[in-house]
């Protein structure tokens, strides 16, 4: 089950989020501050996800006691809504300024989404239902907003093509990340997944298969999934190399339909 951002106490997390108070006035600060705690749980978080993370263990990096932590933070609720803000910084300095050519810079802004879930994949084990009213979110939001402005577009289209495409980025991320957290909780690569199965799949198939699955067989015989564009030096497994093109080839794509919306609104 996901955690959920903006689950804690409204006003304690909104004026964290954008500094307005100094929970740790009345502590111990000794050199720390709101900022040294929440890039103690992203660090945390990067290195072995968002499970690890709790008030105990961001103490310990940062070299408090637990009770001393919640001078400076209200809770674990509020932790996760600093730690997702603050990050989303990195996204707010990536997204590139407007320009003449609006399409390079959505796809930038895209790719440049897709790195940063690699970088912090726990990020996707937030529910992104709500949002945080963050002031760096609010910078992503405000920057990727501008991307789409002179275009002839109304308001809610604008608003609309930014999120399909935050929508259409998170998703494959989330698919390559649970790519990912399947080697690792299984102990199994690909080709040790697919070996172990493949011939299991042809015994119980038998010579029904093409009766049965036309299309596919047809397009195995003219090898769709062979990856014939991959590099020979590329050691990247199976699964991830194909989640990578599905990414690339879905983001083309979209980014053709939306060329074609823009083009009929002006």
């Amino acid at each position: 089950m996901p955690e959920y951002a903006s689950r804690g106490d409204p006003r304690r997390s909104m004026f964290l989020l954008w500094g307005r108070i100094e929970l740790g006035s009345r502590g111990p600060k000794q050199g720390l501050d709101v900022a040294d705690v929440a890039r103690a749980g992203i660090a945390l978080a990067d290195a072995e996800g968002l499970g690890a993370v709790s008030m105990r263990r961001v103490a310990q990096a940062v070299g408090r006691s637990t009770m001393s932590l919640y001078t400076y933070v209200p809770g674990k609720a509020e932790l996760l809504d600093l730690m997702l803000d603050t990050v989303l910084g990195e996204r707010a300095r990536e997204v590139p300024p407007p320009g003449d050519d609006w399409r390079g810079a959505v796809e930038a802004s895209a790719q440049g989404a897709w790195a940063f879930y690699e970088r912090h994949p726990w990020v996707l084990d937030i529910a992104g239902a709500r949002a945080l009213l963050g002031p760096r979110e609010l910078d992503v939001y405000e920057a990727e907003l501008r991307l789409f402005d002179g275009l002839g577009l109304t308001a809610t289209e604008q608003t609309q093509l930014v999120g399909a495409l935050a929508s259409f980025v998170r998703g494959a991320a989330r698919a390559l990340a649970d790519v990912r957290d399947a080697e690792r909780a299984t102990g199994m690569s690909d080709d040790e997944w697919w070996t172990t199965r493949s011939p299991l799949l042809t015994e119980l198939a038998g010579e029904d298969w093409a009766e049965r699955y036309p299309t596919l067989t047809r397009l195995e015989q003219e090898r769709a999934f062979a990856q014939a564009d991959r590099s020979p030096d590329d050691a990247t497994p199976y699964l991830e190399y194909e989640e990578r093109a599905v990414f690339e080839f879905g983001l083309a794509r979209l980014l053709d339909g939306i060329e074609a919306f823009v083009a009929d609104r002006a």
